[in-house]
């Protein structure tokens, strides 16, 4: 086991959350835990999506603002948007206002939309791509967690050749990682 420093630790918690409320209270409610609700499992990939290029930090504050804008993640609801709602969500400064990303998050409800008939749920589809233990470190330290492993490459191609949006394999690995499909909760924290 790696010895515990602060460099891996704060408060025998990951790193990453320092002693922010907000932070704090997500690593220890929700982050590496296993999820099979379909409508958390959509909202968390659109969240990594939105992500892309900014912090979690800035998203997690805006993630009320983001549930409102968008229906609450109901795929079912944001695949019927418009052009209008587009124009809507481009207007709401308690968002990330990136076309791109508000046009994926459309789509990509679309496209789950043809997951679930095929699959019968996201849940089924998401978990069929549980990482393999030996893909990752065996201690788990700060320099220690990759940016994608094979599997979340694996699971950004599939997506992808399912017409999915703003799904590349390090987006596709911070999704697994927050919704419990690996473990990378350092070695000495509480959640490990």
């Amino acid at each position: 086991m790696a010895a515990k420093t602060t460099e891996n630790l704060i408060n025998n918690r990951c790193f990453w959350c320092g002693e922010d409320e907000l932070y704090v209270h997500y690593h220890d409610q929700e982050w590496g835990k296993p999820m099979h609700d379909d409508v958390r499992l959509f909202e968390k990939i659109c969240l990594e999506g939105f992500q892309s290029g900014l912090s979690w930090y800035t998203i997690l504050k805006r993630r009320e603002t983001f549930r409102r804008a968008f229906k609450g993640f109901d795929f079912k609801k944001v695949a019927k948007f418009t052009e209008a709602d587009v124009v809507r969500l481009l207007q709401d400064e308690g968002i990330i206002r990136h076309r791109g990303k508000i046009e994926a998050t459309i789509n990509n409800a679309q496209r789950a939309l043809e997951i679930v008939k095929e699959f019968g749920s996201l849940d089924t589809y998401f978990w069929q791509f549980v990482s393999p233990a030996d893909e990752r470190p065996k201690t788990v330290t700060r320099a220690s967690i990759p940016a994608s492993t094979p599997t979340s490459i694996r699971l950004s191609k599939d997506l992808k050749k399912r017409g999915w949006k703003f799904v590349g394999p390090t987006t596709c690995y911070a999704f697994m990682q927050a919704m419990g499909l690996v473990n990378d909760h350092m070695d000495g924290c509480h959640f490990r």
